[in-house]
Protein backbone atom coordinates (compact mmCIF):
# COMPACT_ATOMS: atom_id res chain seq x y z
CA UNK A 1 0.00 0.00 0.00
CA UNK A 2 1.05 3.29 -0.85
CA UNK A 3 2.59 5.57 1.66
CA UNK A 4 2.77 9.51 1.77
CA UNK A 5 6.53 8.89 1.27
CA UNK A 6 5.73 6.64 -1.57
CA UNK A 7 4.05 8.98 -3.26
CA UNK A 8 6.57 11.93 -2.97
CA UNK A 9 9.36 8.95 -4.60
CA UNK A 10 7.17 8.21 -7.25
CA UNK A 11 6.48 11.99 -8.16
CA UNK A 12 10.12 12.72 -7.53
CA UNK A 13 11.62 10.19 -9.94
CA UNK A 14 8.92 10.50 -12.58
CA UNK A 15 10.42 14.39 -12.36
CA UNK A 16 14.22 13.56 -12.36
CA UNK A 17 13.25 11.18 -14.87
CA UNK A 18 11.53 13.71 -17.10
CA UNK A 19 14.42 15.65 -16.46
CA UNK A 20 17.33 13.32 -17.89
CA UNK A 21 14.96 12.59 -21.39
CA UNK A 22 15.28 16.29 -22.01
CA UNK A 23 19.24 16.32 -21.78
CA UNK A 24 21.22 16.74 -24.86
CA UNK A 25 22.49 13.54 -26.06
CA UNK A 26 25.65 15.12 -27.85
CA UNK A 27 26.44 16.14 -23.92
CA UNK A 28 26.82 12.41 -22.58
CA UNK A 29 30.61 12.46 -23.33
CA UNK A 30 31.53 16.12 -21.85
CA UNK A 31 33.02 15.72 -18.35
CA UNK A 32 30.53 17.91 -16.17
CA UNK A 33 33.10 20.10 -14.51
CA UNK A 34 37.08 20.12 -15.70
CA UNK A 35 38.21 16.67 -14.53
CA UNK A 36 35.34 15.39 -13.41
CA UNK A 37 32.69 12.43 -14.61
CA UNK A 38 31.41 12.39 -17.77
CA UNK A 39 27.71 12.88 -17.87
CA UNK A 40 27.29 9.01 -18.91
CA UNK A 41 29.86 8.23 -15.61
CA UNK A 42 27.21 10.54 -13.51
CA UNK A 43 23.99 8.65 -14.63
CA UNK A 44 26.04 5.35 -14.11
CA UNK A 45 26.53 6.48 -10.50
CA UNK A 46 22.89 7.16 -10.33
CA UNK A 47 22.66 3.30 -11.39
CA UNK A 48 24.82 2.13 -8.54
CA UNK A 49 23.39 4.49 -6.13
CA UNK A 50 19.95 2.85 -7.07
CA UNK A 51 21.15 -0.79 -6.62
CA UNK A 52 23.11 0.21 -3.13
CA UNK A 53 20.06 1.67 -1.92
CA UNK A 54 17.31 -0.88 -3.05
CA UNK A 55 19.99 -3.39 -0.89
CA UNK A 56 19.41 -0.70 2.22
CA UNK A 57 15.52 0.03 1.90
CA UNK A 58 14.61 -4.11 1.52
CA UNK A 59 16.66 -5.55 4.33
CA UNK A 60 15.81 -2.26 6.52
CA UNK A 61 12.18 -3.32 5.64
CA UNK A 62 12.30 -7.03 6.18
CA UNK A 63 14.31 -6.76 9.30
CA UNK A 64 13.29 -3.59 11.15
CA UNK A 65 17.47 -2.53 10.80
CA UNK A 66 19.90 -2.67 8.23
CA UNK A 67 24.14 -2.18 8.64
CA UNK A 68 26.10 -2.51 5.90
CA UNK A 69 28.97 -1.53 3.99
CA UNK A 70 29.00 2.04 1.86
CA UNK A 71 30.39 1.77 -1.46
CA UNK A 72 33.14 2.39 -3.74
CA UNK A 73 32.07 5.08 -6.30
CA UNK A 74 35.02 5.23 -8.27
CA UNK A 75 34.79 1.22 -8.52
CA UNK A 76 31.65 0.46 -9.46
CA UNK A 77 31.50 3.40 -12.38
CA UNK A 78 34.51 1.88 -13.59
CA UNK A 79 33.31 -1.64 -12.80
CA UNK A 80 30.30 -1.14 -14.63
CA UNK A 81 31.61 0.38 -17.77
CA UNK A 82 29.34 3.34 -18.16
CA UNK A 83 31.76 5.48 -20.06
CA UNK A 84 31.68 2.79 -22.86
CA UNK A 85 27.90 2.68 -23.01
CA UNK A 86 25.33 4.26 -25.02
CA UNK A 87 23.50 7.57 -23.47
CA UNK A 88 20.19 6.09 -24.45
CA UNK A 89 21.32 2.41 -22.89
CA UNK A 90 21.69 4.45 -19.65
CA UNK A 91 18.74 6.53 -19.23
CA UNK A 92 16.69 3.14 -20.17
CA UNK A 93 18.98 1.19 -17.31
CA UNK A 94 17.75 4.33 -14.79
CA UNK A 95 14.25 4.03 -15.91
CA UNK A 96 14.09 0.27 -15.16
CA UNK A 97 16.36 0.39 -12.26
CA UNK A 98 14.22 3.35 -10.64
CA UNK A 99 10.66 1.28 -11.72
CA UNK A 100 11.83 -1.36 -8.97
CA UNK A 101 13.60 0.86 -6.35
CA UNK A 102 10.31 2.78 -6.18
CA UNK A 103 7.92 -0.81 -6.16
CA UNK A 104 10.19 -1.68 -3.08
CA UNK A 105 9.58 2.04 -1.92
CA UNK A 106 5.93 1.08 -2.20
CA UNK A 107 6.07 -1.89 -0.18
CA UNK A 108 7.63 -0.38 2.85
CA UNK A 109 5.34 -0.40 5.82
CA UNK A 110 4.64 2.83 7.35
CA UNK A 111 6.11 1.68 10.30
CA UNK A 112 9.13 0.71 9.11
CA UNK A 113 10.38 4.25 7.80
CA UNK A 114 11.65 4.43 11.63
CA UNK A 115 14.06 1.46 10.94
CA UNK A 116 17.63 2.03 12.25
CA UNK A 117 19.99 2.24 9.36
CA UNK A 118 23.72 2.52 9.32
CA UNK A 119 25.80 2.70 6.12
CA UNK A 120 29.53 2.21 6.44
CA UNK A 121 30.98 4.40 9.05
CA UNK A 122 28.28 6.64 9.16
CA UNK A 123 26.11 7.45 12.13
CA UNK A 124 22.89 5.74 12.48
CA UNK A 125 19.90 6.60 10.30
CA UNK A 126 16.42 6.11 9.77
CA UNK A 127 14.99 4.37 7.04
CA UNK A 128 12.75 7.41 5.71
CA UNK A 129 16.03 9.60 6.18
CA UNK A 130 17.91 7.18 3.81
CA UNK A 131 14.86 7.09 1.70
CA UNK A 132 14.80 10.91 1.18
CA UNK A 133 18.41 11.39 1.21
CA UNK A 134 18.00 9.32 -1.96
CA UNK A 135 15.80 11.68 -3.28
CA UNK A 136 18.27 14.62 -2.61
CA UNK A 137 21.54 12.61 -4.07
CA UNK A 138 19.34 12.24 -7.28
CA UNK A 139 18.66 16.05 -7.57
CA UNK A 140 22.27 16.91 -6.74
CA UNK A 141 23.36 14.65 -9.67
CA UNK A 142 20.48 16.14 -11.94
CA UNK A 143 22.17 19.55 -11.21
CA UNK A 144 25.50 18.02 -12.33
CA UNK A 145 23.70 16.82 -15.31
CA UNK A 146 21.77 20.19 -16.23
CA UNK A 147 24.90 22.16 -15.03
CA UNK A 148 26.13 24.65 -18.13
CA UNK A 149 29.64 22.82 -20.00
CA UNK A 150 32.38 24.47 -18.49
CA UNK A 151 30.24 26.22 -15.33
CA UNK A 152 29.90 22.98 -13.10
Amino acid sequence: MATNLSLHFHAEIDSIHEALLALPPELAEVPWREGGWTRKQIVGHMLDSAANNRQRFVRASIHGSFAGPDYAQDGWVAAHGYAGRTWATLLHWWQVEHQILSAAVDCIPEERFDAVCTVGENEPVTLRFLVEDYIRHQRWHLAQLTAPVGKG
